[in-house]
C-alpha cells in the first residue's frame, strides 16, 4: 500500500500526525530568539598582556616577540598579527574556518603556560579572548549629572548595573568615560631627602597599613570562628596618620612628608552627550540570549532605576538596537503574510473552490513549521536570514499541492468517487512532483556546503527551503488527498448565494479562458464538422445502452459557434445541433477529446469521464 492510498484510507492517523508536526512547530516558535543575524563564533583569538610602566619598545622586544615566537606552533593557524603599545601587547591569532575554538584556546593556554617563566617577572598573566557576535552591544545607556558627576561612576556601578546585571540574559554591563575616583599622595622630594625616605618606602608602607589581614580562629563552645584584622582606610583623610618613619624616638607621619588629595582620576578619553558631559554604559548579552526581550526588559525597568539616582542625574537611552531587529523583523513579517494572502487569492481564483483552496493553504503552516522545528534543534534564531528563507519557500510549498489537488478535481469532475479520485489523481502525479521538490532541493541544498562568512550566514536559508519544500511534497501527497477525499465533491457549477457571490466575477474571468483551452476548440477550425463529429459519437455511444451514460453528467458545445468557419451562416448550425440537444436531454454527462493527427484527419474520439471506455474508436 503506497503513501497516498495509506493516507486517504487512514485519515485519522494522517490528521494526528500533522497535528503533532504543527505542535511542534509551535513549541519551537515559542522557543526561539529573535535576533538581527544569526550567531557567529569567529575563529580568532586574542591574547592580551599587560606590563606597567613599560614603553612600547620594551613590550615588543621582551613581551610580544616572546609570544609570537611561540605561538607560532600552535595547529590550524592561518594568520597572526600583533600590536604593542605603552603598557600592553595585543596577539591576535586567526585559525582556518571549522577550526574548533575551544580546543585552540587549550593549546593557546598550554603555551601560555609554558613560556611564563621567560617574560619579566612584572608581567601580568597574559589573557586569552575570545570574539563572538554575541559580544555586539544590544543597548547603550547615557547618564548625565551636575553636582554629583565625580561620583557618577560609584552611584551608576551600584545602582544601574548591579540591577541590570540581574536581569534574565544579561551578561555584561560595563561603564565608559566616567571619572574614577583616585587617592593622591603628592611627597615633598626635600622632606622625604631631609628624613632619608624614599618613594618606594612610601608605597610600601601604605600597602602593608591599607590592607585586612586574617588573625586565625577562635573556638566558642561548639562554633569556630574566623578572625580577621580590618586595615583598610574607610576614609582617605586617615591616610595622613600613618607612621612612615621613626626619628630620635619620634613618629614620622606621612602628612609630614606628603600631601594626600582624595580627587578624581585624569581623563584619557572624555565623553559628551548633547554638549554635557556624561558616562555610557553598555548593555550586552549572553550567548543564545533572544536580544528583544531584553531589551524590552531593560527599558521597562529604567523608571525604577531613575527614581534611586539624584535629582541632578539624567538616565536616558543612548541606543537601542533592538529596534533595528524588530522594524527588520516585522518588515519581513509583513512580507511573509502578504505573500501568504497573495497564495491564497490567486489559488481561490484559478480553482474557484472554498474547500479546495482551504486544503492548499493548510500545506503552508505545516511546511513552516518543520523550519521552526530545524531551528531550535541547531540552536538557530528568528533573523532576517531565518524569515528570508521563509519569504522564499512560501510561493514553493504550495505547488506540489496545487498540482496534486487539480488532478484530483479533474477526476471528481469526470465522475469518480471521491475517495478513489484521491487515490488515482495522486498515483498519477506523485513522481512529477518528487521530481519538481528535487529540483529546488538541488538549487538550495549545495549553500548548506558553502564556508567561511557565506557558509554562516547562507547555510540556515539552504536547510530552511529544502526542508520546507520537502515536508510540503510529503504534505501534497498524503495531506491534500486525505483531505480532498473528505471535503471535496463534483459541483456542476456555483449557486451564487450566501458567500458564494464572490465567486461570480471570478467565474465570469474563467470561463473564457476555461473555454479557451478545451481540446475541441482549440483544434476545430469548421463548426459543421465539429457538430456533427460529436453528435454522431453521442447518438452512437447512447444507442449502445451504454451503462455507464446513466450517471448524471453533462455536454457543453458552448463556443463552438463562435469558432465556425468565415462567412458561415449561424442559422446553418442550429439544426445540426439540435439532434445532440434531443439525445443529451436525459441526465448523461459526455465530454469527448478529440485529437488531430493531420489538418483533415481525426485519429480517434476519446471519452474522458468515465472509468472504462464504452464507445470503440472512430476514425475517418
Amino acid at each position: 500500500m503506497k503513501i497516498y492510498e495509506t493516507a486517504v484510507r487512514k485519515p485519522v492517523s494522517t490528521i494526528l500526525i500533522f497535528i503533532g508536526a504543527i505542535i511542534l512547530g509551535l513549541f519551537s516558535l515559542n522557543r526561539l530568539s529573535v535576533d538581527l543575524y544569526p550567531e557567529m563564533d569567529l575563529p580568532a583569538l586574542s591574547v592580551l598582556t599587560t606590563y606597567a610602566g613599560a614603553s612600547a619598545a620594551d613590550i615588543e622586544q621582551n613581551v610580544t616577540k616572546v609570544l609570537e615566537d611561540q605561538l607560532n606552533t600552535v595547529a590550524n593557524l592561518k594568520t597572526m598579527t600583533s600590536s604593542s603599545q605603552d603598557n600592553m601587547s595585543v596577539v591576535t591569532l586567526e585559525f582556518e574556518w571549522g577550526s574548533n575554538l575551544d580546543e585552540a584556546s587549550n593549546d593557546v593556554r598550554d603555551v601560555l603556560g609554558r613560556i611564563e617563566t621567560y617574560l619579566p617577572d612584572n608581567v601580568d598573566k597574559p589573557m586569552i579572548i575570545k570574539f563572538n557576535s554575541s559580544m555586539i552591544p544590544i543597548m547603550f545607556l547615557y547618564a548625565t549629572a551636575d553636582e554629583s558627576y565625580n561620583a557618577l561612576y560609584k552611584m551608576l556601578d551600584e545602582k544601574v548595573a548591579n540591577p541590570i546585571n540581574r536581569i534574565n540574559g544579561v551578561g555584561a554591563v560595563s561603564i565608559s568615560g566616567s571619572p574614577t575616583r583616585e587617592v593622591q599622595i603628592n611627597v615633598d622630594p626635600q622632606k622625604l631627602e631631609a628624613y632619608g625616605l624614599t618613594v618606594e618606602q612610601i608605597g610600601q608602607i601604605i600597602a602593608q597599613e591599607n590592607a585586612n589581614v586574617p588573625a586565625g580562629a577562635i573556638d566558642i563552645g561548639s562554633e569556630r570562628l574566623s578572625l580577621r584584622i580590618e586595615g583598610e582606610f574607610p576614609e582617605s583623610m586617615l591616610m595622613k596618620d600613618i607612621v612612615v618613619s621613626n626619628i630620635n624616638n619620634k613618629a614620622v607621619f606621612l602628612s609630614d612628608v606628603a600631601e594626600v588629595k582624595d580627587t578624581v582620576k585624569t581623563m584619557t578619553v572624555e565623553e559628551t552627550i548633547n554638549g554635557e558631559k556624561g558616562v555610557r554604559i553598555i548593555i550586552q548579552k549572553q550567548s543564545g540570549a533572544n536580544s528583544v526581550e531584553i531589551a524590552q526588559a531593560v527599558r521597562k525597568a529604567l523608571p525604577e532605576l531613575r527614581n534611586t539616582l539624584p535629582p541632578d542625574v539624567k538616565l536616558e537611552i543612548l541606543q537601542d538596537t533592538s529596534k533595528h531587529i524588530t522594524n527588520s523583523i516585522n518588515s519581513l513579517t509583513e512580507t511573509v503574510m502578504y505573500a501568504f494572502i497573495f497564495v491564497v487569492l490567486v489559488v481561490l481564483f484559478f480553482l474557484g473552490r472554498w474547500r479546495a483552496t482551504f486544503i492548499i493553504v493548510l500545506t503552508i503552516p505545516v511546511s513552516l513549521m518543520a523550519s521552526f522545528v530545524y531551528l531550535l534543534f541547531t540552536g538557530g534564531t528568528i533573523n532576517i536570514i531565518s524569515l528570508s528563507s521563509l519569504s522564499i519557500a512560501i510561493g514553493m510549498v504550495v505547488d506540489d499541492a496545487i498540482v496534486v489537488l487539480e488532478n484530483i478535481v479533474q477526476h471528481l469532475e469526470r465522475g469518480a468517487r471521491p475517495k478513489d479520485a484521491a487515490i488515482y489523481a495522486t498515483n498519477e502525479v506523485w513522481l512529477a512532483v518528487l521530481a519538481t521538490t528535487l529540483t529546488v532541493v538541488a538549487v538550495f541544498l549545495p549553500l548548506t556546503m558553502a564556508s567561511g562568512i557565506a557558509g554562516i550566514m547562507f547555510k540556515p536559508l539552504g536547510w530552511i527551503v529544502s526542508i520546507t519544500v520537502v515536508v510540503s511534497t510529503i504534505a501534497a501527497i498524503t495531506l491534500t488527498p486525505m483531505l480532498s477525499a473528505r471535503m471535496l465533491q463534483f459541483r456542476a457549477s456555483h449557486t451564487y448565494k450566501g458567500m458564494g457571490i464572490i465567486f461570480k466575477p471570478i467565474d465570469r474571468i474563467r470561463r473564457p479562458a476555461d473555454l479557451g483551452r478545451t481540446p475541441p476548440l482549440r483544434h476545430h477550425s469548421h463548426c459543421i464538422r465539429d457538430i456533427y463529429c460529436q453528435s454522431w459519437t453521442a447518438a452512437t455511444c447512447t444507442h449502445g445502452n451504454v451503462p455507464h451514460l446513466r450517471q448524471r453528467a453533462n455536454i457543453s458545445f458552448g463556443g463552438i459557434a463562435r469558432r465556425r468557419q468565415p462567412g458561415t451562416n449561424p442559422h446553418y448550425c442550429s439544426p445540426i445541433g439540435q439532434p445532440v440537444q434531443g439525445i443529451m436531454s436525459g441526465n448523461h454527462r459526455v465530454v469527448y477529446q478529440r485529437r488531430r493527427r493531420r489538418p483533415g484527419r481525426f485519429r480517434r474520439f476519446v471519452r474522458r469521464n468515465v472509468k472504462k471506455p464504452a464507445c470503440a474508436a472512430w476514425k475517418r
